[in-house]
């Protein structure tokens, strides 16, 4: 079936965005490899400009929107924190104005790094309906084009570059474990993934409440209406049901065992990552971790002896260090 964004789109987004964008590490860990049986490598996106991932598909939204239309006013978005970053740093690259719709709830420190990249931030209460609403007055008050933190082509073949990469540095992957929120990562690396290796088993990890499973074996939608946020310490990954865009990929192409963790387990993990691979991560990059660890995953393996090296993909490290979840 095709999909709204295919390989070429994503070697595209990668010749476009690479001199923008660190090479991000891998990383390994014997202690890891053992507690799991398997050999484990960790894509440390808590290393890329602005702490996450993002900046991938964000930025390559905005070089595509100014490619063509040089008049560009501005651009928008609503964001949890990570995404906002990342396009008030690519607006800041290609010198346009930008804004930036938070849910009151948005932690300090990723308020702080959007306004520190110059974008104009504006707040909105926690809903999805009051982020999409406040995003589309801003927009229209600014004269500004919306990019989407996750439901627009360009961001998600941006967020695919990861798969670009990781499989450059680890050719030999047998399966890629992703956190999955709005799914345009996951969307991104599955779409790359799976293309340039079509035997690789792709794996969404996300926190309780989401219920991605429930959709993936039913083949549809299966969220209640109207959309609404999960509770979890992974702040990047509250937004319960995927996008229009996203879905029909992920569906597709991702597996349809889904590892749901919990905010105990996110912390648990986020701690290991912090003392064993010295590396800060955010709640929403511990999950994955998390998930790897649980009696599910290791059934899975168990169930699969091939897959005998696992990508984890570390997605951002954008942390308020006063508020780390294992300090009460």
């Amino acid at each position: 079936m095709a999909h709204v964004v295919d390989l070429k789109a994503i070697q595209d987004a990668y010749a476009r965005l690479s001199s923008f964008l660190h090479l991000t590490p891998v990383l390994t860990s014997t202690t890891v490899d053992e507690k799991i049986g398997r050999k484990v490598f960790f894509k440390a996106e808590s290393f890329q400009k602005t702490g996450a991932f993002k900046i991938r598909g964000a930025l390559n939204a905005v070089l595509s929107l100014k490619s063509s239309n040089p008049n560009l006013k501005g651009v928008a978005t609503h964001s949890t924190g990570n995404h906002g970053q990342a396009l008030a740093a690519a607006a800041k690259l290609t010198k346009i104005p930008c804004s930036v719709v938070v849910p009151e709830n948005t932690s300090l420190v990723k308020i702080d790094a959007i306004k520190g990249y110059g974008a104009n931030v504006v707040f909105c209460k926690t809903t999805q309906q009051s982020r999409n609403e406040t995003c589309e007055r801003v927009a229209m008050e600014t004269n500004s084009v919306i990019v989407p933190p996750y439901d627009h082509k360009d961001v998600i073949a941006g967020q695919g570059t990861i798969s670009l990469e990781f499989l450059n540095q680890v050719p030999d992957l047998d399966a890629l474990i992703v956190s999955v929120s709005g799914g345009g990562l996951i969307s991104g690396i599955a779409c790359a993934a799976k293309s340039l290796k079509p035997e690789i088993k792709v794996f969404a990890a996300e926190p309780e409440g989401k219920e991605l499973e429930k959709s993936l074996r039913a083949g549809k939608r299966m969220w209640p209406n109207p959309p609404r946020s999960i509770e979890t310490i992974a702040d990047g990954m509250r937004t319960q049901q995927l996008g229009q865009l996203t879905w029909p990929i992920v569906r597709d192409l991702v597996e349809k065992i889904v590892f749901t963790v919990n905010d105990e387990e996110i912390a648990a993990a986020m701690k290991f990552i912090f003392e064993r691979l010295k590396v800060v991560v955010e709640p929403s990059g511990a999950v994955p971790l998390a998930a790897a660890f649980s009696p599910r995953f290791k059934d899975v393996l168990h169930e699969n002896e091939s897959l005998r090296k696992i990508g984890i993909v570390l997605c951002g490290g954008n942390v308020d260090l006063d508020c780390l979840p294992w300090i009460h």
